[in-house]
């Protein structure tokens, strides 16, 4: 071969290739996990909660807050953790790219443990739109597992999956001050541990100590991450979470975010047999609004009956409520005739109501003999009605003297 003559260029390795398509992905992955596992034992967790954000933004921080209110035990699974396992090593050492179809491979297999057989915290997944995609084929694949064995005995093993969606964000501003923040403080600790030998060394990121780095890494995050996050929207319902403010206000807003994915989890045969009860939060939501027409109405339309219910109160219920302020709680037995009115009974509650009470009527029939007669040995009853109304409300803390 001249000089003038190049040799041509080595052919790449397969494994120096990277797929980028989701559905060669996944299918790979799943025909593996298929083979090795059985079909049977592909059991997922019933309820997944994607735990994502910018950096900075409190994902490690609120995750036992999150594991506790949903009732989980299990540990959270980390995926930058993941990629240091003996697995993900022993694919580094090979010399293999460790991309997508590492990364879904090994948390396919990671799921499948027992432990997180009621559900899981992702902390980092996904992070990319192939992550995004191979996300919705593996929801596909557990509705089909659901199907497929739902009138079967192993039925119980593979319900209905519920997905959380967690994204916490913070503007770059917050970001870069909490990476920095989070840098001093390891650093900090680490050198205290190298001095005096007690406790653990923590790792410690270049992007922790540099502004610019830390700034950089915030708009990668924005760049790549936000941008797949936002593609979830369209099959899966969620809000991203403001995490700018102090703890218990992060809180608050994952709570409320909970509480309005959860009206998403049942299966969809239960849903349907539920739908026609309304969810409490949507009835107490214009629940004040409609106690003041309710009352108003009663003033402008029923203003007679209305004064005589006040009146009741004031005169026969309240001297007993004023008694038993310490407890909270006042019990009230009455014959009132005024109360065989319906209409008069929802005023007394709602008056309560308003007045910061909660208020609850019972009516007790009770039958009392009147009359015998000697001859045929019936008995004549009349039935006496009686109103039993229970009053609670915040009682009064006494503080007692040791």
């Amino acid at each position: 071969m001249s000089l003038s003559e190049s040799a041509p260029a080595p052919k790449p390795k397969h494994q120096d290739l990277e797929i980028k398509d989701p559905q060669v992905i996944f299918d790979s992955v799943w025909s593996e996990l298929e083979t090795e596992c059985g079909r049977e034992n592909l059991r997922f967790p019933k309820e997944f909660i994607l735990l994502g954000g910018a950096p900075g933004s409190g994902k490690g921080t609120n995750t036992n807050f999150i594991l506790k209110a949903r009732g989980l035990t299990c540990d959270p699974v980390v995926i930058s953790s993941l990629l240091d396992t003996p697995e993900a090593r022993r694919i580094k050492d090979a010399g293999g790219m460790f991309g997508d179809r590492e990364v879904i491979s090994i948390l396919l297999r990671k799921l499948i443990a027992p432990e997180y057989r009621d559900g899981v915290i992702l902390d980092g997944f996904p992070r990319t739109q192939v992550q995004v995609e191979c996300l919705k084929m593996l929801v596909e694949k557990m509705q089909g597992l659901r199907r497929e064995f739902y009138r079967t005995p192993l039925g119980m093993h593979f319900r209905q999956p519920t997905i959380h969606i967690m994204v916490l964000f913070v503007d770059e501003k917050t970001s870069v001050e909490r990476q920095l923040f989070r840098g001093r403080q390891i650093k900090e600790h680490n050198e205290e541990v190298r001095r005096t030998g007690v406790g653990e060394i923590l790792e410690e990121r270049a992007t922790d100590y540099d502004p610019a780095l830390a700034q950089r890494r915030y708009r990668v995050f924005k760049e790549q991450t936000w941008n797949a996050l936002q593609s979830l929207k369209e099959i899966f319902h969620y809000h991203f979470i403001n995490a700018q403010g102090a703890i218990d206000e992060v809180e608050q807003n994952i709570i409320k975010e909970l509480e309005y994915q959860s009206s998403l989890e049942l299966d969809p045969a239960t849903h349907d047999r539920l739908r026609t009860i309304p969810v409490a939060n949507e009835i107490v939501l214009h629940a004040r609004q409609e106690l003041v027409k309710r009352l108003d109405d009663y003033e402008f339309n029923h203003a007679g009956l209305f004064a005589q219910v006040v009146a009741f109160i004031e005169r026969k219920i309240m001297p007993i409520v004023l008694r038993h302020a310490i407890s909270g709680i006042a019990l009230v037995n009455t014959e009132e005739p005024l109360l065989d009115d319906p209409v008069a009974l929802a005023m007394l509650i709602d008056c309560f109501s308003e007045r910061g009470y909660h208020a609850v009527v019972d009516l007790h029939r009770i039958e009392i003999p009147e009359k015998f007669d000697l001859n045929t040995g019936a008995i004549s009853c009349r039935v006496k009605k009686v109103f039993r109304i229970q009053i609670r409300f915040q009682g009064s803390e006494i503080r007692r003297g040791k």
